[in-house]
C-alpha cells in the first residue's frame, strides 16, 4: 500500500528543473518507495545494496553507466562516490531535467561527495517517517505549519480529534511506514532489527566504531536526552567514552537521519543567548523503543512522557516544512535569566513562537516567557501552546492554547 507522501508536489516541480535529485533520510523512512512510486515504468531501479552491482559500480564506473543508461534510479548512492563525477560528464553531455535520481541514508560523506561533483547540477530534499496527516492520507494537504489564527482554524477541520491514548500508541510505535501502517508489525523486533542493522551497517560506513556495545550505550543516553539541552560531558560520562567521541559520535546520527540538534536563536543584540543546542530524535518510536518503555501506557506514565511529547510535536512541525521542500527556519530561545521558549519560527522577519506541553489546561503563565523576545527588536507574530487541550482558546491577545490534532 503506497501512501501519498506531501514531498510529491514539490519533488515532481524540482525535478523538471534539475538533471540530478538526491533524496535523504534515515534507512526505513520510504526514500526508495517514494521514487518507485514517481518513476512509474519509465524509469530504471538499481540499488547498490546489491553486492555485485556495488562491486562494478566502484571497480569500472563507466561500464556501470553504460548498464544502467539514464533516466535511472540510484538506491543508495553513498555505497558507490566513485559514480558522482561520471554522473557530472553524462549531466553535461546531456543537459535535461530528471536523468538521475538518487537516494542516500547518510548524509555526512555523500553531501561532501554531491558538493563538489554536482553542484548547480542537483536538487537536494529531505524525506522523515510518515506525518500524522500523511499516516491518515491527508499528505497532498498537508503545509507548513505557522501558529496563525487562520492556520490552526484550518488544521482543526482537518486534523479529527485525537485522544490521550491514540496519541501515545502513534508516539511509542513511531513513524517508519512499515510499523506506522501495519499494527500486525512487531514493534520491538522491527526496532532491534533497525538498530543492529544501523550499527552494523551505517556506523561502520560513517566511523570507524570499535566497539558497538559504548555506540549502543551513547544512542540509548541520547535518546533519554531527547528534548533537552545538549550537554556533551554529561553524554560523555553516562556513554562512559570521551567528549570528542561523542561529539563525532552526535555527528554520525546526525548525518544518518537519526536526530536533530535545534540551534539557538541569536543575533548581534541579543549575546546574552546560551549557545548550546538542543537534542531531538526525529522518530520517537525509535527512542521509546532505545529509553525501554514496553507499551504505550507505561510511555505516557512514565519520567519521560512530557519529554516525548515535546519531541513528536517538533518532529512534526518539521516534517510539515521539509515535506514541503521548505528549509526550517527553527530555532529555541534561553537566556542567562533561564526564560526559555520551546520553538521560535523565523519567517520574512517575523518571529512565532511557541510552547510545548503536556497539559489539557494551559494558563497565561505558561507563555510569560515570550515577552523576554521584545528585546529581540523584531515583529512578533502569533503564538501559543501546543498541547493537549480539545480546542484552540486565547490565552493572551497574541497567544492561543493550539491542540495537537491541529499539528
Amino acid at each position: 500500500m503506497y501512501i501519498t507522501r506531501t514531498l510529491e508536489a514539490f519533488f515532481k516541480k524540482a525535478a523538471s528543473q534539475f538533471p540530478v535529485m538526491l533524496v535523504t533520510g534515515a534507512r526505513q523512512v520510504g526514500k526508495t518507495t517514494f521514487l518507485k512510486h514517481l518513476s512509474g515504468e519509465r524509469r530504471r531501479y538499481v540499488t547498490l545494496d546489491d553486492p555485485l552491482v556495488l562491486n562494478l559500480a566502484k571497480q569500472d564506473p563507466a561500464l556501470f553507466m553504460q548498464r544502467f543508461p539514464a533516466p535511472v534510479l540510484i538506491d543508495e548512492i553513498q555505497y558507490a562516490p566513485e559514480l558522482l563525477p561520471y554522473i557530472k560528464m553524462e549531466v553535461d553531455k546531456n543537459r535535461k531535467a530528471g536523468l538521475y535520481w538518487l537516494t542516500g541514508s547518510q548524509q555526512f560523506h555523500l553531501m561532501k561527495g554531491v558538493s563538489e561533483s554536482l553542484a548547480g547540477r542537483v536538487g537536494v530534499v529531505n524525506l522523515l517517517g510518515l506525518s500524522r496527516r500523511e499516516s491518515a492520507g491527508q499528505g497532498q494537504a498537508s503545509t507548513p505549519f505557522i501558529p496563525t489564527p487562520e492556520d490552526i482554524q484550518s488544521r482543526m477541520s482537518s486534523g479529527g480529534r485525537l485522544t490521550l491514548k491514540a496519541l501515545y500508541k502513534i508516539i511509542w510505535r513511531g513513524s517508519f511506514p512499515e510499523i506506522a501502517l501495519n499494527n500486525k508489525t512487531d514493534r520491538d523486533l522491527f526496532y532491534g532489527s533497525y538498530v543492529q542493522t544501523y550499527l552494523q551497517r551505517d556506523i561502520r560506513d560513517l566511523a570507524r566504531v570499535g566497539d558497538e556495545m559504548a555506540f549502543l550505550r551513547f544512542m540509548r543516553a541520547a535518546a533519554a536526552r531527547s528534548g533537552q539541552l545538549l550537554s556533551m560531558a554529561d553524554l560523555a560520562r553516562d556513554a562512559d567514552v570521551a567528549p570528542n567521541t561523542v561529539r563525532n559520535w552526535l555527528s554520525i546520527l546526525q548525518a544518518s537521519g537519526i536526530v536533530y540538534l535545534l540551534e539557538p536563536y541569536h543575533t548581534n543584540v541579543t549575546k546574552r543567548l546560551v549557545k548550546t543546542p538542543k537534542l531531538y530524535f526525529l522518530d520517537t518510536g525509535l527512542c521509546a523503543y532505545l529509553t525501554e518503555w514496553t507499551s504505550p501506557e507505561t510511555l505516557e506514565a512514565g519520567a519521560m512522557s512530557g519529554a516525548i511529547l515535546e519531541t513528536w510535536i517538533f518532529a512534526e512541525i518539521l516534517k510539515s516544512w521539509w515535506h514541503n521542500g521548505r528549509r526550517a527556519p527553527f530555532y529555541y530561545y534561553r537566556d542567562k535569566d533561564q526564560k526559555e521558549i520551546d520553538l521560535l519560527i523565523v519567517q520574512d522577519g517575523v518571529v512565532y513562537p511557541l510552547e510545548f506541553k503536556k497539559t489539557a489546561s494551559p494558563s497565561k503563565d505558561t507563555v510569560r516567557h515570550f515577552q523576554a523576545l521584545e528585546k529581540l527588536k523584531m515583529p512578533i507574530g502569533p503564538g501559543g501552546v501546543v498541547c493537549l487541550t480539545s480546542q484552540p482558546l486565547p490565552l493572551t491577545a497574541n497567544t492561543t492554547s493550539i491542540p495537537v490534532s491541529a499539528i
